[in-house]
């Protein structure tokens, strides 16, 4: 009989992968499910980016690079990130990945030992838990709620370190709940940081040019903090190249180093034409990058505004990113049918076989009093997605 690690068996599938592997299902069986369950742009990659991956197959750059990417793509996005960001950085100090989710792991495995605690505001994205569960760490999972735009403060932070505190992660602009820390919010959770020596923040950033409040404020900007900040980009956000894979880690050389020799023995370097894309990327001014950010807070507005009108619903303002995440609350406890809804995860399950629309349940990403929602998706889907789920969710009692 075949026996699975206690590893895998301890890990739980992505519910955003789940339910959108559920649409499919549906959609296969000719049910015109319209899912919104995936953080995918609907947007096609730049003709620069797609340009850039041609000539590198026609030029035969097709070979092993180094493991961190090559060096001119390490250097452009030096370039990018002094120029968008303020922060200067040598080519030694990023690690190019399969996507940010491979350079969160990285640098988890490296920093993490077993029974370390890595501190995690809630609402927090799916993954975050599971890696910590990889590297045998405590989640200290600070919650938040919609009163308080699902932001920590100093204080509540100042409260959850102990002495075996080793980082605090979150993402902004977040994902599931689209809030964007503040410079100074940010400035004054960097302060609690660095009077503990041995902790370290890992931010985020993937949705930096999905930000719907003008200009993207990233942690590592203070210099007094800055060599205990990791920094995670990618392209797959903002240049819409989810399924290109390249992750972006910026970080001091030592962390970097581990990284690059972590993932020597994971993948190596990320895919050569990948990075030649990633190197387009980087070059494109971030001005290029404003239409689809237009676009998804015209899309943001359009639903927000359609919530309004399904009573029980309670929103926020989310600022960046291109989700909302409503607390639901309202519906437990009433049922439709013979079913009855007890959470977040339940109404998910009677919106995908009643409204035939696919959502997220908040458990996912550690309060399953909410629900997460995309809306990259076109205007007429999104019209029709909120109408469906108003339906469905008047007809609970």
């Amino acid at each position: 009989m075949t026996q699975l690690s206690n590893r895998i068996q301890a890990l739980s599938e992505s519910q955003t992968i789940a339910m959108a592997r559920k649409s499919r299902e549906l959609q296969a069986q000719g049910i015109d499910i319209i899912s919104l369950s995936l953080g995918e742009p609907d947007f096609t990659t730049p003709d620069v980016v797609k340009n850039a991956a041609k000539k590198a197959i026609d030029d035969n750059f097709t070979y092993y690079t180094h493991v961190s990417g090559y060096v001119e793509l390490r250097q452009a996005i030096c370039n990018k990130l002094k120029r968008d960001n303020g922060l200067t950085y040598t080519p030694d100090e990023i690690v190019v990945s399969t996507g940010a989710k491979q350079s969160i792991a990285n640098a988890v495995l490296c920093m993490i030992n077993p029974g370390d605690e890595v501190i995690v505001p809630s609402s927090y994205w799916v993954s975050y838990l599971e890696i910590l569960k990889l590297a045998e760490a405590k989640a200290i999972v600070i919650p938040t709620t919609i009163e308080d735009d699902f932001k920590i403060t100093p204080e509540k932070l100042a409260q959850h370190i102990t002495s075996k505190t080793r980082m605090i992660m979150f993402s902004t602009p977040c994902n599931p709940t689209g809030s964007v820390y503040s410079k100074d919010e940010l400035k004054a959770i960097a302060e609690v940081v660095a009077k503990h020596e041995n902790m370290y923040i890992m931010c985020d950033e993937i949705y930096e040019h999905i930000n719907f409040v003008g200009g993207h404020p990233s942690m590592a900007q203070f210099d007094f903090i800055k060599d205990k900040v990791i920094t995670i980009n990618g392209v797959s956000k903002g240049f819409a190249m989810t399924g290109w894979r390249g992750g972006i880690m910026a970080a001091p050389k030592w962390i970097a180093q581990a990284c690059d020799k972590m993932q020597g023995q994971f993948t190596s370097g990320t895919c050569s034409i990948t990075q030649k894309a990633m190197h387009a990327a980087m070059e494109m001014p971030i001005e290029s990058t404003y239409e689809m950010r237009d676009a998804f807070k015209r899309r943001r507005d359009l639903v927000l505004s359609l919530c309004k009108d399904i009573k029980g619903l309670k929103t926020n303002l989310p600022e960046g990113a291109f989700y909302v995440f409503p607390e639901v609350s309202y519906f437990f406890g009433k049922s439709f049918n013979g079913r009855t809804i007890n959470n977040g995860t339940d109404l998910c399950m009677y919106l995908l076989e009643e409204a035939n629309v696919a959502m997220v349940p908040g458990a996912a990403f550690g309060d399953d009093n909410y629900i997460r929602f995309s809306y990259a998706t076109s205007d007429d889907k999104l019209t029709e997605a909120m109408k469906r789920m108003k339906n469905a969710l008047e007809k609970l009692s």
